[in-house]
């Protein structure tokens, strides 16, 4: 295998907990954690791992600005923000929306880690004020690295096949790792590294946003690629995928009742938080399938808490009150 550029900064390995209670008031399988939420930066949160190969690149390539794009209360422009005030390097983020009176949960950390905030209407605008960014920024001799939305990039997705071999040296012996899936890295990361590292159980993405045929397409393909980083190429189908797209209807961020349920009731049962966008409806589509017999009772679950709690903090979320 190939060895790949990549900084140590998260906090690594992350706990494998049993949620016993939760276990117990469902009925079902077993269930267990990995506390990626407690990966160090910036309040922790999946985006660390990814960071960890991104920020190698962006050094070995001799940027001196990192540039990515996300929704208002991004886990992803936060962390990232983070790790570039942690190198010494600038940070411009190109975020969803109007600039609100006050600067709340991720904001306000996004600020705080000295971030540049540039604020456009839509995703579609988002994505051309993004390019519009980095060209000036070349221009300008800066030296941007653009890290596309969650990290998504096939050196990005390095970040979770590593986290399949971390997960198997502590416990090797799970049915399902189960975690929400948007943009596709983690996704990918964990499909990759199931395969280099023979996990013998499902990967099963819970989606927040796309549609199941989207995210088939996408992690096939994402994985591909991040395989070649590694060595020899391995050429991932959308049939190698798991993903289940029948819990975000709602749309991104949108609260339902099966979020805020979820996220009282693994904290009620276990003193864990989880986010109101991503874990809560990873964690709420898990719940609902295990309800409804979708998993045999004699099976393990991984449940991988990707963190994003600041995110309960926020205006937007406090419905949950």
């Amino acid at each position: 295998m190939k060895q790949v550029p990549r900084l140590n900064f998260a906090h690594l390995p992350t706990l494998i907990e049993e949620m016993g209670r939760l276990s117990d008031e469902l009925k079902g399988p077993r269930i267990y954690v990995k506390r990626d939420d407690a990966t160090g930066l910036a309040l922790g949160g999946n985006k660390t791992r990814k960071l960890e190969f991104l920020v190698a690149d962006a050094l070995q390539k001799g940027a001196q600005t990192l540039i990515t794009a996300g929704a208002a209360q991004s886990n992803h422009c936060r962390q990232t923000a983070a790790a570039a005030a942690k190198f010494g390097l600038k940070c411009i983020l190109v975020l969803n929306g109007a600039r609100p009176d006050v600067m709340s949960a991720n904001l306000l950390l996004d600020e705080l880690f000295g971030a540049r905030i540039m604020w456009v209407a839509d995703r579609k605008d988002r994505e051309h004020v993004q390019e519009e960014a980095f060209k000036k920024l070349t221009e300008d001799g800066e030296a941007p690295y653009f890290i596309p939305y969650g990290g998504s990039s096939p050196v990005g997705a390095l970040g979770y096949a590593f986290a399949v071999q971390e997960a198997l040296r502590q416990r090797p012996k799970f049915d399902w790792y189960v975690f929400g899936t948007s943009s596709g890295g983690t996704h990918a990361g964990l499909t990759l590294g199931a395969r280099l590292f023979g996990f013998r159980g499902k990967v099963l993405g819970i989606s927040i946003d796309e549609s199941e045929s989207w995210l088939k397409t996408r992690v096939s393909a994402l994985a591909s690629d991040a395989s070649e980083l590694l060595g020899s190429r391995i050429e991932f189908t959308p049939d190698d995928v798991l993903a289940n797209d029948s819990y975000c209807k709602a749309g991104y961020g949108v609260l339902t009742e099966a979020e805020k349920e979820a996220v009282r009731l693994v904290a009620r049962t276990e003193g864990l938080l989880l986010d109101p966008v991503y874990t809560g409806r990873a964690a709420a589509g898990m719940i609902d399938l295990v309800r409804k017999g979708f998993f045999k009772p004699d099976e393990k679950i991984l449940f991988w808490n990707t963190g994003g709690q600041p995110a309960l903090f926020a205006d937007t979320y406090q419905p949950f009150i």
